[in-house]
């Protein structure tokens, strides 16, 4: 009944061009960010303006606007605006907002993501270099982005090959007493146990830094000269080791493919659009080098321009990070120089935005478009046939329509130990790994292996937070289908988990391997209906196998990782003040963790690096009370 009662009062809640207009003559001329709202105010458009009056009077005229923006005035019935000092500001600020709001009308990027650096240190004697990914917080040099964690752990791959540098963590490098399999390998020099001098490490870290730079022209001649002078000295083994090292640099600058002699640092974006949807295709240059490149699909209207698209990705994608010395363009945007400026404002130095017609610059561009153009290729004929098997599965199943959003639950635990349970996503796009979650079982009242008792607990934590984060439904986050592992039991549980909390519209499906226990003969079990199988060729099988066997993936994992974690833990763990190095110390010296507590503070204080304040404190935290 209350459902009714705000539909007729949402009826009766002025809409359209009418609302817009009344706005106008509280608005004067200034720059600012405006946002439009619908009767429940969510948020339809984020919009900026260098003159707020002008351009929303253009949305209070009653023609001249695309379908996508008509709809969208038809739907507005209240307004919000915030004025700035400068166009600069508003656009920042929109790009801001869009990211937050995620409004409906909006071009939308959704796949907008952290890359990974690699990191040369600057706060050890002999520095190591690792990858890095967040917050550019500790001491060093900073070399990226680099477009995935797999091309930085290939360049890693090369680089310690050429330079030899060790990637070890620092209390790794203080415990060494002899040269780990890095050495053998011929990955590192072991500065850990005196391999090599301060000052001649130095000398690789700065050759890798100039390799980072771009500065390399002249390091494959000096160590060709240098493995030159070790052969005619007869120094074999060192001229072996430099020959090497000329070979590993060789293959990092045949691997990385495109390298353009006129682009020092810069992206390069190609934007490809077809049938309603859309690709972005980004390659990261760096130094003269190619670093990698990575593929987007933002969220469009179907009578969106290239410019609007491309202007939008770029707001949203520097949003958060650095941007280039230059942006290389297929496709024109609105305001360049406004962009421009607004993204030179945040690098605090010169940014360009450049969109060739011919040279070296113009043919990056057009290698990237091709890319995103084969890419939404790819991505349109997955979607055709992910589409057609999640009709299959609403046909299977008995469903009202197809599940847009299948969420498949399991757990894992050995005993009952280190029990956890993971949740996997599959739609339309295939398996949507960011929204993967793991529960870790917390276990009041289950006893040891009751997979009943788990599930339900997974169950209620997942949707008692779905019910508090959106009551309505208006989110994405709903599952469509539910695909609980197990059989009659499992699917009854889950119900009446689903009963207590009043969510009893989402259907569920029990997936259970049959009388054999095979691959192929799996029973579908359903509430208030009896199990059936699917024909062993029935494509719609193969899919709901491919899910089951990544949730039980995923959950091994999650139990493993857990595990592990729990197996190397001890005590010394949880007392402040004791790092790696001083537990190493302790379980060297008293042979356990329950050794270090039994003993007195005498003997605490005869470890070497632990101090009278550290001993004070470990015996303080294994006596409290005692």
């Amino acid at each position: 009944m209350s459902i009714q009662t705000d539909e007729k009062r949402d009826k009766n809640v002025p809409r359209g061009h009418k609302v817009i207009d009344g706005y106008l003559r509280m608005l004067d001329g200034s720059p600012g960010v405006y946002r439009m709202l619908d009767p429940e105010h969510n948020v339809l458009y984020v919009g900026k303006a260098k003159n707020l009056k002008n351009r929303v009077s253009n949305y209070a005229r009653t023609h001249g606007h695309s379908a996508r923006i008509a709809r969208m005035i038809s739907e507005t019935s209240q307004m919000m605006f915030l004025t700035t000092r400068t166009e600069t500001e508003a656009l920042l600020l929109e790009q801001n907002l869009i990211k937050q709001l995620k409004p409906r009308y909006n071009v939308l990027l959704r796949d907008d993501k952290s890359f990974p650096n690699i990191l040369v240190t600057k706060d050890h004697d002999f520095p190591q270099i690792v990858k890095h990914r967040g917050a550019k917080k500790r001491k060093g040099a900073y070399y990226g982005p680099f477009a995935s964690a797999s091309n930085v752990n290939s360049t890693l791959n090369q680089l310690q090959r050429v330079f030899l540098l060790r990637n070890c963590s620092n209390s790794d490098y203080e415990g060494r007493t002899r040269p780990c399999l890095q050495h053998q390998i011929k990955r590192c020099m072991a500065p850990c146990v005196g391999k090599i001098s301060k000052e001649d490490y130095a000398q690789l870290v700065a050759d890798a830094e100039r390799f980072l730079q771009g500065k390399d022209a002249g390091l494959q001649a000096r160590l060709a000269k240098e493995m030159g002078e070790a052969s005619e000295a007869m120094e074999f083994e060192k001229a072996a080791a430099l020959r090497d090292r000329i070979r590993a640099m060789t293959n990092v600058q045949t691997a990385q493919g495109i390298n353009p002699k006129t682009v020092s640092e810069g992206d390069i974006i190609g934007l490809h659009m077809e049938g309603g949807q859309a690709c972005v295709q980004v390659f990261f240059i760096r130094a003269n080098q190619n670093w990698g490149n990575q593929d987007f699909y933002p969220r469009i209207g179907a009578d969106v321009s290239e410019a609007e698209v491309m202007g939008a990705f770029i707001g949203q994608f520097y949003d958060q990070k650095e941007p280039p010395r230059q942006l290389i363009l297929s496709h024109d945007v609105e305001d360049k120089e406004l962009l421009a400026q607004a993204l030179s404002e945040k690098a605090g130095r010169k940014v360009e935005v450049l969109v060739p017609q011919r040279g070296e610059k113009s043919e990056l561009v057009s290698g990237a478009v091709r890319n995103a153009r084969e890419s939404l290729g790819r991505k349109m004929s997955e979607s055709a046939a992910q589409t057609k098997l999640l009709k299959g599965v609403a046909e299977a199943f008995g469903l009202p329509s197809m599940p847009t959003r299948i969420e498949a639950y399991d757990n894992s635990h050995i005993q009952g130990a280190h029990a956890v349970g993971a949740m996997i996503v599959a739609g339309p796009e295939g398996f949507l790994k960011s929204q993967y979650r793991k529960f870790d079982i917390k276990g009041d009242g289950i006893t040891a292996g009751d997979d009943f008792g788990m599930m339900k607990e997974v169950m209620t934590r997942r949707f008692k937070r779905l019910l508090k984060d959106d009551p309505e439904r208006k989110g994405d986050t709903w599952p469509s289908l539910l695909l609980i592992d197990g059989g009659a039991g499992q699917v009854s549980a889950v119900q009446e988990i689903m009963t207590e909390l009043g969510v009893t519209d989402i259907p569920m499906v029990g997936v259970a391997k049959g009388v054999d226990r095979d691959h192929g003969k799996e029973e579908f079990y359903r509430t208030g209906k009896r199990p059936f199988a699917l024909q062993r060729n029935d494509p719609v099988l193969y899919f709901i196998q491919r899910i089951r066997d990544e949730v039980h993936r995923f959950a091994i994992g999650t139990h493993r990782a857990k595990r592990s974690k729990a197996i190397s833990a001890t005590p010394l763990d949880d007392v402040p003040g004791v790092g790696a190095m001083r537990k190493r110390a302790l379980l060297a010296h008293f042979g356990s963790a329950k050794a270090v507590g039994l003993a007195n503070l005498s003997d605490l204080k005869a470890v070497d690096g632990i101090s009278e304040t550290v001993a004070q404190t470990l015996y303080d935290f294994f006596h409290e009370g005692g």
